[in-house]
């Protein structure tokens, strides 16, 4: 391909709008342009990097047996309600009706078209195993879509589905995919983790991500470098460090105006972690006081996973409840339901003292208050390993990847059922795995940059090799050029294995222009015509990564590059 002949769209400086590393980037090198928030136009550079993850895509899908299809984005309302997705489903999920006034949306996944195909077309256990996917475009009408292309309200997605007679069908299709992401993660250049995390709405037992750390993440990841443990802080356990406690008798501070644990810990002289933090929630109407310890900070996913869904109670609510204002409650004499995290069954701490303007040093749990003890705080750098005891880091992420074993959540309502061996009726069990193509590329953007540009891995990039002519109006590199660029494209024509894909910058623009082109877009080699090489028989590969540059003879580059 020609550059001259190409779109390429670079710009000098970095959009005002634009944060994350890989936004700037594909914007400034002409990989996309934005139409309006959350939605993005792929360019011809950005659509050659998605067609190569793609192509990565489907044969590892592929290698694990799987069987591509392509499913409709607009979807009937009435097979999302028989899930009870359709009212569970808030403001993400775009909705319309059609002329008939049939309610319809628009997918923003593919679990309910899957499972009623199936059970259209499934009878026996003879017809499972099953493993369908497509590559599609999905829909979600994000509230603050941000970061480019990591947060947007249209996608594409590959999104894969297993249907098994059994639990030991779905553990083999969930192990298999899990392989074949690992696989297309390394292949597309990343780094990334494998973690536990939440099903969500999603639905199920058991799910993981994968994750490819990047500052530019949205999600958190609890990592333990001893024994392997990772897991979505959502989801993480974790055990606070260890503090030394005094043993401190029973009594009652005036603590004028000092309400939060950095004001009160002060007035102590103590560290936070010496401190028990209340806080009053209201879950279907009735009142519940979470307890955390004062270095922490509640997990509002986990207390749900105890009381349901709940909200913070407001400040006429605390007074009206617990008599006292917030920032003076404490755990003892409530008569309210009382959930601590178990880091706080042992010691002796401070806490308000239900009075106003007062706190209690010498609060024993078990004896002053009682209470249910569940892990109901947020992961946090330093704390231990709940595995191993080792010391945990936290690391910012880009979802990149999830898999999910769904069991009978959508095989039941949708009555997708199989006959056994027996003759008898079972719910066939599902598994659901996706992919971000696009969250890819910005992750690997974002892992593989410099102050010049992308970097693209090899795998991904939109073209192997870039040829700069750096002087047009010369016949001789015009020449010379032309040659390698004919040789070169001709290796990928002649159906060589390892084919190249070439691009040559034929514009009649200055060596600088072309040099910072180059980098910006990040095309792993490039081969340098200057002038002084060329009287010598000789011209410059140059490795984008590395910026390590050989020279070689002209007729040795073909060679050389492939």
């Amino acid at each position: 391909m020609r550059f001259s002949k190409m779109f390429i769209p670079t710009l000098r400086e970095a959009p005002a709008d634009a944060e994350a590393i890989s936004h700037i980037m594909m914007l400034r090198a002409g990989f996309v342009r934005q139409l309006a928030a959350g939605l993005y136009i792929f360019l011809p550079l950005g659509w050659r990097v998605l067609d190569k993850i793609n192509a990565v895509l489907k044969e590892e899908m592929e290698a694990i047996g799987s069987q591509e299809i392509s499913m409709p984005i607009l979807h009937p309302a009435e097979v999302w309600q028989q899930t009870g997705r359709w009212d569970v489903i808030g403001d993400e999920m775009f909705r319309l009706k059609d002329r008939t006034g049939r309610d319809m949306c628009l997918g923003m996944t593919h679990e309910e078209i899957m499972t009623w195909l199936v059970s259209k077309e499934i009878r026996s256990y003879r017809d499972l195993p099953q493993v369908w996917y497509q590559i599609q475009t999905k829909l979600r009408d994000e509230a603050r879509p941000k970061s480019g292309v990591l947060r947007t309200r249209e996608f594409i997605m590959k999104d894969s589905y297993s249907f098994d007679a059994n639990e030991e069908g779905l553990e083999k299709n969930y192990q298999l995919h899990a392989g074949a992401y690992h696989k297309i993660f390394k292949r597309c250049g990343l780094k990334f983790y494998q973690v536990e995390s939440d099903p969500g709405m999603m639905g199920g037992a058991v799910s993981h991500e994968f994750m490819a750390p990047s500052p530019a993440g949205e999600d958190e990841v609890a990592l333990c470098d001893k024994c392997g443990y990772s897991a979505n802080v959502e989801l993480a356990l974790s055990v606070p460090s260890e503090i030394k406690f005094e043993d401190w008798p029973y009594e009652e501070v005036h603590t004028p105006d000092k309400r939060t644990v950095q004001e009160v810990s002060g007035f102590f002289k103590l560290k936070p972690a010496y401190f028990i933090k209340s806080i009053l929630v209201i879950a279907e109407n009735t009142p519940v006081l979470a307890l955390v310890r004062g270095d922490q900070e509640l997990h509002e996913k986990k207390l749900a996973k105890i009381i349901g869904a709940h909200r913070p109670a407001q400040k006429t609510e605390v007074k009206e409840i617990l008599g006292v204002e917030a920032g003076f409650i404490g755990p003892m004499n409530q008569k309210v339901r009382i959930i601590a995290d178990s880091c706080l069954k042992d010691g002796v701490y401070v806490s308000g003292a239900n009075k106003q303007h007062y706190h209690a040093k010498g609060i024993r749990p078990g004896k002053d208050f009682s209470a249910e003890w569940h892990d109901i705080h947020l992961a946090k750098s330093g704390d231990k390993c709940s595995k191993c005891g080792a010391e945990l880091k936290i690391e910012k992420c880009i979802e990149i990847g999830n898999i999910f074993k769904l069991g009978t959540k959508y095989s039941v309502p949708l009555k997708a059922v199989f006959l056994d061996e027996n003759g008898s009726e079972k719910p066939i069990i599902m598994g659901s795995y996706g992919i971000g193509p696009a969250r890819i590329a910005a992750a690997a953007i974002e892992q593989n940059n410099d102050k010049d540009g992308i970097i693209w891995p090899k795998r991904i990039a939109p073209f192997d090799v870039e040829i700069l002519p750096l002087n047009m109006k010369d016949s001789m590199t015009v020449e010379i050029a032309e040659k390698l660029y004919k040789d070169l494209s001709e290796i990928r024509r002649g159906g060589k294995e390892k084919g190249i894909e070439v691009l040559m910058d034929d514009r009649d623009e200055r060596a600088g222009v072309k040099f910072k082109d180059a980098d910006l877009i990040g095309i792993p080699t490039q081969i340098i015509l200057g002038e002084k090489n060329l009287k010598e028989g000789l011209v410059e590969i140059k490795d984008r990564r590395t910026k390590e540059a050989k020279k070689v003879r002209v007729e040795e580059v073909v060679k050389a590059v492939s």
